[in-house]
């Protein structure tokens, strides 16, 4: 049994406990006021905590992996192993100051006093630009700081950027960019090194299908050499003869980020009937 650590509430997770519906991972029963459930069809147990404290039961082998934010990870400083980054929960660690506050690069921060709930990761930040600040830590709303004149400028999570506005501040740096992170204790046992390799297998599986697309069409068959160049396939495109002389059926799988600019080149080379289907699952 693989014991996985997630945020109980919060940014994350939804998320998490999305990315293992999407692998196919289901729960015992709902975890919205639980601390800890097992799945019925995997060898898993969740554990819902704070999100803080992750790192620290990762660390701790109170649990064997977690799901958690690369800011809390790199301001937790614990030892762990970052088994693969998960795209999801994205935000940015940044400086901000008042709208009307001068700021013309990092020296600008000299002497101020700067509000955060980050005080490692800005104090690194700092250290590295040779800038002396007073730093000020603080576990609730940093933003409201400037405006009770506790602070001249505040480091913490963006995501949008409209509570900074809300609050009179803009932001003048991001100092690190952050995501979901799924992290490991160094010393787990193979047998749990084993489920972990089942778990990270049907998490990719779920990734290329939806980073990918699965695309049909009819092509002359002179034209077919300059279409498949177009979009070749893992390996190379599905050809089926039609029974319409002089035609075939074209099958591949594309990239979704080149989605858009491939169908315009296939219908100026002359393919038809494009169809597109999504992808549930995609084994590479």
């Amino acid at each position: 049994m693989l014991r996985l650590a997630i945020q109980k509430s919060g940014r994350l997770s939804e998320d998490s406990l999305q990315l293992l519906r999407d692998a196919g991972i289901n729960l015992s029963s709902s975890p919205s006021r639980l601390l800890r459930t097992q799945a019925t069809n995997f060898p898993l147990e969740l554990i819902f905590v704070r999100d803080d404290d992750i790192p620290e039961y990762v660390e701790g082998g109170v649990v064997d992996v977690g799901i958690v934010g690369e800011n809390v990870l790199l301001e937790t400083l614990k030892d762990v192993e970052t088994v693969e980054r998960l795209g999801f929960g994205k935000c940015r660690l940044c400086l901000a100051m008042p709208k009307n506050a001068a700021y013309n690069g990092p020296e600008s921060l000299q002497g101020l006093r700067i509000a955060t709930s980050y005080v490692r990761i800005l104090e690194n930040f700092l250290a590295a630009q040779n800038i002396r600040a007073e730093i000020h830590e603080i576990s609730g709303s940093v933003e409201i700081t400037p405006s009770l004149g506790l602070a001249d400028a505040i480091f913490d999570i963006v995501s949008t950027g409209s509570t900074l506005l809300a609050n009179g501040l803009r932001e003048v740096a991001t100092v690190i960019e952050s995501e979901a992170l799924l992290v490991a204790n160094p010393d787990l046992s193979p047998e749990k090194r084993e489920i972990l390799a089942r778990l990270l297998f049907r998490i990719h599986a779920n990734r290329n299908a939806k980073n990918h697309r699965y695309i049909l069409m009819n092509v002359p068959n002179d034209r077919l050499d300059e279409i498949a160049a177009i979009i070749p396939g893992m390996k190379s495109p599905t050809v089926l003869p039609l029974t319409q002389p002089g035609w075939s059926s074209l099958h591949s799988v594309i990239p979704e980020n080149v989605f858009w600019d491939a169908l315009e080149q296939l219908k100026a080379a002359g393919a038809e009937g494009i169809l597109v289907v999504p992808i549930e699952r995609m084994i590479l």
